[in-house]
This record gives structure tokens, C-alpha cells and sequence, in this order.
């Protein structure tokens, strides 16, 4: 077995905490969430009317449902900025107060993550007529930029994250039909990031430390592969605390000849969460940490494992501070991930989940479709009769409804409902369980994102349903004025000695690394 007491070198400028206290432990004052701001209202007419400039420059028809600009100014004894009620913000309360109605701040984070997550699948290559099918089209240094994603520049990417493609879910993994591919085994899973910025930092309140998973845009058939067959996460130490067979296998299963996933999705992202935690949490800038997980579908899925298995190997706890990360889970139509036990285990470690979906989608009711939280008995059922089927979402739910949006048109296309695009359109413009008939985007986001992918946008709006494409797709001329696909910037996977390093510090074992297997891409 090799060596790895010795510390591997980091090259990231260092920056420093200081703060004893349990940043999630919310302060002990009054605080007013809202702010100045300008609202709309929803209508109904029977007459042509066209909608302001000030949310959209579209024109609705007749006999429908419209968006007024009746503005109002509502006057606030102060105005609050975001690193005041980060705390309340990431769910130090469970969102108590901010969901109804929805507070702005809360509103612009759950977009911001929620886009984090499109980023995933914004950036994958699902070409199978291209030997870089499965990976991630852009270098972790220009991603958002490629992106334009300009919000976002003030975090850096520090890791991207793979799994084996050797499992038992063939309708999630993508595979190109060519021969020589930039690997056999591998899928791009999504990335790590933290806010390096010094001006996003201030504004955040905190240094946030992202893991964003991807899901699936093109398929929903992968919740069939699903065996619904419950397995025990061990994790911890409580063999009752199980999830879904085929989450758990993504999560953790590896391929040792290959490089880019001969560590397990699991251990790459406990790697580098242990690796910034060092690096961020141990010294005198006095910046407070939170982990912020996200993703969509079957992300969502991975979010909610990954940040329960941080959460029980107490990798959040920051000794030299003596004080525990928070850590936030922002689901995006994710399906039911594990039993009951599993969900009692997530709040007691303190986890922090905001489920954000469409009613209308079918994805967040499996799997568990007879035994889940809904039902009166589960706990008894569980505890009793060890029944392999019980499942229960876990965390405190957004529900959203696309019927209530004037933008968008009726379907009984299943994809639509699902479509994360749709879904931060619908948080735009939500407002609470009190005014559910009124719809008014309040950061005005473009609504031609939501045919990204999808053909959800009425006809009136001239926008092509599933616009977004690489332009060409992906080829150029060369100096021969021939076109070709060029090659992109050969991507290495980390260094297998400085994941092994740190993940010693988390499991206790590795792999022999001094007397590694021969590896193939």
C-alpha cells in the first residue's frame, strides 16, 4: 500500500475562515426578508392586449389569460441585501416565511442554481456521431464563459466529475457510434466549483462550494431502467438507510481501466469537497463556507446521495474552527431517492432541501408510487415487514404549475412538463400559494429559454422549438478550406495520487496507487 501521508501541493490562491460558531445557526434578530420592488399583477380579458415592454415584448391573442403591468412601489423600512439572510436563503429556517409569498432573494438563488444545473446539459456532447460523445464540450476554464453565463464567472470549476457507464441504465448514458472515442467507459457527470471572486464572495456573505450533477435532457425511458429495488446506502453505520439500486450503483461503482473513472463518482466528489475544505476552511480571511448540491432529474437524484453521504461522514465539520459547513440541496424534479429511514436520517444530519417541480411531471412521483410519504402506515411498514418498495421525498417542496403561465401551451408531451428550462420560467414567475392565478416574471428571464430544448412556447412567440445547437455543429474550416471537426483540448483526468491523498483523510483506504492497474481512456 502506498504512503499518503505526505500533503500534495495545492497551486489555487489560499483563503481563510475564522468562525467558531455553527454557520447555519441562524442570528438572533428580527429580520425583514423583503424588499423594494416592482410587482405585476394577473388579469383576465376578453380583449386584445399586448404585454409591456418592462416584461416581455411579445403579444398575447384573444380570450386569454395576460400579464398586466399594474406597478406598484411597496416601501420597506430597509432594504436587505443577500449576505444578511444567506443563512435563511441556503434553509436555516426550512424556508419558513419565504416560499409564501416568494421572496426575492430566495427566487434569484433557486434560478441561479437551477442554471448551475442546466449548465450540465448545456455543455454535454449527447452527438453519438462524435468521438467526444458523453464528454463535456468545454475546458473547466472557459466554461461559463462558453456558456455565456456571465453570473456565474465569479466561481471556478476545480474538478469535473465522471462515473462508469458500465451499469444497468442504458437510457442515461451516452455513447458515440465511432469506434475511436475519447473513452470506452466513461460519461461526463458534472462538475465542482467554489466562488473565487472576491466581489461574488462579499455578495454571496459566504464562500459556496458547488456540486452540480447532470441529468438527462433527451430521455425520459431512464426511470424504466429503474428496478426500483431498494439497497442498503452504507454510508454509516445504520443498515435501514437505503436507496435506490441504480442511484446507488451510478454513484459508486468504478471502472479501473479506465482513467477518467477508475475512482467512483463517489469518491472524486468526496475527494475534492475534503481538498477545498482544507483549503478554504483552516485559517484567518474570516469568509464563512457553504456546500450548495444541485441537479435535475436524475441530478437531483445524485444531489441529495452526494450531499447525505458529506452530511455522514461529517466532512462538513471544519475541526480547526469546530464548526459544521451547511450544506443545501437545490432539487430540480428529481424522483424519490431512498426509504423513510433514509429521509429521518437527512434531516437529523441536518440537510437542507428544496424540491422544486412541475405537478403535471411524472418524474417526482416514482419511484414508491404505492408505499411513500403520503402514506398514513409507512413507518410502521418499514420498521415491520422490511418491505422493499417504500420510498419518501425528502426536504420541503416547491410545487409549480405550467398551466398557470400565459407563455406557455398546452401538451401532453411528457418532456415538457420535465424541462428544467420551463421549470426556472415557472419560478420566475410564482408569487405564492395566495396569488397562484397571477404570473409576472419578476427578473424579466428571457422566455425564449424555454424552448431550448423543448417545444413548450406558444406559436405567437416566433420562437423555433429546440433552438439551441452548436453552430455548424461543431465543424469549421481549415487552412484547406475543407470542413472538419476539430480536436479539443485533450482534457487529463486528476492526478490519481492527489484524490487518493485526500479521500485516505475521508474513507480511512484506498487503492494501492504506487502499483496502479494499466488504464485506457
Amino acid at each position: 500500500m502506498a504512503s499518503l501521508s505526505s500533503p500534495t501541493t495545492l497551486t489555487n490562491p489560499r483563503f481563510f475562515i475564522s468562525s467558531p460558531q455553527n454557520i447555519f445557526k441562524p442570528k438572533l434578530q428580527t429580520l425583514i426578508l423583503t424588499t423594494k420592488f416592482k410587482t405585476c399583477s394577473i388579469i383576465c380579458s376578453s380583449s386584445f392586449a399586448s404585454v409591456s415592454s418592462s416584461t416581455t415584448e411579445h403579444k398575447l391573442p384573444k380570450k386569454q389569460t395576460l400579464v398586466s403591468v399594474n406597478k406598484r412601489e411597496e416601501e420597506e423600512e430597509e432594504e436587505v441585501v443577500l449576505q444578511e439572510i444567506w443563512r435563511e436563503v441556503q434553509g436555516c429556517n426550512n424556508w419558513e416565511g419565504l416560499l409564501d409569498p416568494m421572496n426575492n432573494h430566495l427566487r434569484r438563488e433557486i434560478i441561479r442554481y437551477g442554471e448551475f444545473a442546466q449548465a450540465c446539459y448545456d455543455s454535454f456532447d449527447f452527438d453519438p456521431h462524435s468521438k467526444y460523445c458523453g464528454s463535456c464540450k468545454y475546458h473547466p476554464s472557459d466554461f461559463f464563459s462558453n456558456l455565456d453565463l456571465h453570473v456565474h464567472k465569479g466561481y471556478t470549476i476545480t474538478r469535473y466529475l465522471y462515473a462508469t457507464s458500465n451499469i444497468n441504465l442504458p437510457n442515461f448514458f451516452q455513447k458515440s457510434k465511432l469506434s475511436s472515442i475519447w473513452s470506452q467507459h466513461a460519461n461526463w457527470m458534472g462538475y465542482v466549483a467554489v466562488a473565487t471572486d472576491e466581489e461574488e464572495v462579499t455578495r454571496l456573505g459566504r464562500r459556496d462550494i458547488v456540486i452540480a450533477w447532470r441529468g438527462t435532457v433527451t430521455y425520459l425511458e431512464w426511470i424504466y431502467d429503474l428496478k426500483d429495488i431498494l439497497c442498503s446506502a452504507k454510508f454509516g453505520d445504520d443498515p435501514l438507510i437505503k436507496i435506490e439500486l441504480g442511484f446507488h450503483d451510478l454513484y459508486t461503482k468504478k471502472e479501473d481501466s479506465c482513467k477518467f473513472s477508475s475512482f467512483s463518482a463517489r469518491e472524486q466528489v468526496l475527494a475534492e469537497v475534503k481538498r477545498l475544505l482544507e483549503y478554504y476552511g483552516t485559517g484567518e480571511e474570516g469568509h464563512e463556507i457553504s456546500i450548495t448540491v444541485t441537479g435535475h432529474s436524475l441530478g437531483a437524484s445524485l444531489a441529495l446521495v452526494s450531499a447525505y453521504d458529506i452530511a455522514e461522514l461529517n466532512l462538513n465539520h471544519v475541526p480547526e474552527n469546530n464548526y459544521k459547513v451547511p450544506i443545501t440541496v437545490f432539487s430540480f424534479s428529481g424522483p424519490r431517492v431512498g426509504n423513510l429511514r433514509f429521509k429521518e436520517r437527512c434531516e437529523e444530519l441536518g440537510i437542507k432541501v428544496l424540491r422544486v417541480f412541475n405537478v403535471h411531471d411524472k418524474v417526482p412521483s416514482v419511484p414508491g408510487i404505492l408505499t411513500n410519504e403520503k402514506f398514513q402506515f409507512q413507518k410502521y411498514v418499514e420498521e415491520k415487514t422490511s418491505f422493499p418498495w417504500s420510498y419518501a421525498h425528502v426536504g420541503v417542496e416547491l410545487a409549480l404549475d405550467h398551466k398557470k403561465s400565459p407563455f406557455l401551451k398546452q401538451t401532453k408531451d411528457l418532456g415538457c412538463a420535465h424541462n428544467l428550462e420551463a421549470l426556472l420560467h415557472l419560478v420566475d414567475g410564482y408569487h405564492g400559494k395566495e396569488e397562484e392565478n397571477r404570473f409576472c416574471l419578476v427578473t424579466k428571464r428571457d422566455i425564449a429559454l424555454v424552448n431550448k430544448s423543448c417545444d413548450f412556447l406558444r406559436s405567437e412567440y416566433h420562437v423555433p422549438p429546440c433552438w439551441r445547437q452548436d453552430e455548424n455543429k461543431g465543424m469549421i474550416k481549415n487552412g484547406d478550406g475543407r470542413w472538419v471537426l476539430p480536436d479539443r483540448p485533450r482534457l487529463e483526468p486528476h492526478r490519481p495520487e492527489d484524490v487518493a491523498h485526500h479521500l485516505q483523510q475521508v474513507l480511512g483506504k484506498v487503492d494501492d496507487v504506487d502499483d496502479p492497474k494499466p488504464t485506457t481512456t
